[in-house]
């Protein structure tokens, strides 16, 4: 392995944008002249970084979320990404895509229920696109305690990426990775990435305007000198939205490129991502974590949970809105244990098998039958069909986007709150009991400080578009 080694994660995400109750994603106007904001980052994005071969350079995850959109829309842009992963396994025996827990949840602050079914659908998704099972796995926000990172190595996840602040520590060498111990006995391994290049080349379109000064002039000196004398070899990992790549930042898919495919290498630079590394260089210290931590809110998780200065403006709405669909996922969770545990012995086992029923490798009245050992009635296999569907709609209500920005008024809380008129709706159908009143009394607090805009009028609205569905 060289001395001086680079690796730039890319994380490539969109939260869902089709029409909850629809499926249909309606015009955008501002991604004119692109239809919608899907269609105009994967032209700006998605798209070139796949034609100039980044993505078999980079350390990267895309998002489950994002990943069928771009295999019905766009096949070869799709196969693309993936065989480029596929070019590195054929190579060195491992690959570079990562996974992410599936409806990009802030997992500290969700159950272990959730926790678990995040990652399980994560690991599904990635091994049915990819074929392999994933080494790492990428947490949505960085956002981490140590039961997350325990249920991680219980599936077999070998690293995850954080930011430096996650570390209990002053004294981080962020040039090789930490092992972080479980109970067990096992550990798992993280690597933190380098605060101030991340920093730049996420923030700082000057510095990436030219690939060769960004790695002579800035890369270069953040290697550690007593290393360098030693000749031990160091990582220096640049972690980032991979929509910055020609999106956010126009033309930087080019810095990008020649950035790993030649500026670096003028440089003394070798690229490389967290699985390759591991092969040679297992970690060799222990390190503790800050638990309930991020890498965009530097008050923890507290952006997604209530108030911050993350959000200049009155964010008691997101407090509010998080109680109410807190509480709501707890009653879509008793109703779904209650019925479907006397027909089915492991309903939590059921949930996490049905992501083979939303990638479409399983019919659903298999993996009821399957799972059941026994024959069900119809109205038995409906009643749990329908709660199942309720139990997708409810793990996309914790969807991190609908809590990240200043204000309620905007269509990420709003699509929140339509998957959990969409649960209530399912509930409601299966079992005959209706879960609105709560969440509507609850909702009245969640309110928009700029246009007074509450969520219950938001569900109720919902709602009603929901009881016009045929289901």
């Amino acid at each position: 392995m060289p001395i001086k080694t680079l690796c730039i994660h890319a994380h490539f995400y969109q939260p869902p944008r089709e029409d909850p109750l629809t499926g249909k994603i309606f015009a955008e106007p501002g991604a004119k002249p692109y239809r919608n904001w899907n269609e105009r980052i994967h032209a700006e994005c998605y798209r070139p970084n796949a034609q100039l071969g980044n993505f078999e350079h980079l350390s990267f995850n895309v998002g489950p979320t994002l990943f069928p959109w771009l295999a019905e829309h766009d096949q070869e842009t799709y196969r693309s990404i993936i065989a480029q992963d596929h070019a590195n396994v054929a190579r060195y025996g491992v690959g570079n895509a990562i996974a992410q827990p599936y409806n990009h949840t802030i997992l500290p602050l969700a159950s272990t229920a959730e926790k678990i079914t995040q990652i399980a659908w994560g690991i599904a998704d990635f091994e049915y696109r990819f074929g392999r099972k994933p080494v790492g796995m990428w947490l949505p926000e960085t956002a981490v305690d140590l039961e997350t990172l325990n249920i991680l190595a219980d599936r077999g996840i070998e690293f995850t990426l954080l930011a430096p602040w996650q570390a209990k520590t002053d004294l981080l060498d962020p040039t090789e990775p930490y092992q972080v111990r479980l109970p067990g006995r096992r550990s798992i391994t993280v690597f933190f990435y380098q605060r101030d290049l991340s920093s730049k080349i996420s923030f700082d379109p000057n510095a990436t305007s030219n690939a060769d000064l960004f790695a002579s002039s800035e890369i270069l000196r953040y290697y550690r000198a007593e290393k360098l004398r030693k000749n031990e070899p160091q990582l220096l990992l640049i972690a980032s939205d991979g929509e910055l790549y020609g999106h956010h930042q126009p033309f930087r898919e080019r810095f990008l490129s020649h950035l790993l495919n030649g500026a670096g290498a003028k440089a003394g630079i070798s690229s490389v991502y967290p699985s390759l590394w591991l092969q040679q260089y297992p970690p060799r210290q222990t390190i503790e974590i800050k638990e309930n931590t991020s890498w965009s809110c530097h008050h923890g998780v507290a952006r997604w949970a209530g108030n911050c200065d993350c959000t200049p403006s009155d964010g008691s709405w997101k407090l509010y809105l998080r109680r109410a669909l807190d509480r709501l996922a707890n009653a879509l969770d008793w109703i779904y244990y209650d019925v479907s545990y006397p027909l089915i012995a492991k309903p939590r086992v059921l949930r996490e098998k049905y992501i083979h029923v939303i990638l479409g490798t399983m019919a659903e009245e298999q993996l009821i039958g399957e799972m059941a050992g026994r024959s069900l009635s119809s109205d038995q296999i409906n009643r749990l069909k329908l709660l199942l569907s309720a139990q997708r709609e409810r793990q996309k209500m914790f969807t991190s986007c609908g809590w990240f920005f200043d204000d309620f008024d905007r269509i990420e809380p709003r699509n929140n709150l339509a998957y959990a008129a969409h649960a209530i709706r399912l509930t409601k159908i299966a079992t005959g009991e209706d879960l609105s009143a709560q969440i509507l009394s609850d909702l009245k607090k969640a309110v928009s400080p700029r246009t007074k805009l509450s969520g219950d009028q938001v569900l109720e609205m919902y709602l009603r578009k929901a009881g016009d569905l045929q289901i």
